[in-house]
């Protein structure tokens, strides 16, 4: 499942964009947000998503609209990684 970054707790440091190596996060209005399209939880390339390790407010979280195997990440890492 791809990530989400909660508005309410996002204290809107940028830390989460910058580490996300698919590019997958954007400043929003409120919070920054997640592109789920884009976001594969760093499979392919980190043991877990660099966002949470980096999030100072303990924003980010698996976003349970968007379930994905490890199989579909990992196929998404790697379109991402072609594209």
């Amino acid at each position: 499942m791809a990530m989400r970054i909660s508005a309410a707790d996002c204290v809107f440091c940028g830390a989460c964009e910058m580490e996300c190596p698919n590019e997958a996060i954007a400043q929003g209005e409120d919070a920054f947000e997640v592109d789920s399209d884009r976001c594969t939880e760093c499979v392919g390339r980190f043991d877990e998503p660099q966002c949470r390790l980096v999030c100072p407010a303990d924003a980010i979280a698996p976003d349970p609209r968007r379930v994905e195997t490890f199989a579909a990440l990992k196929e998404k890492a790697a379109k991402l990684a072609a594209a």
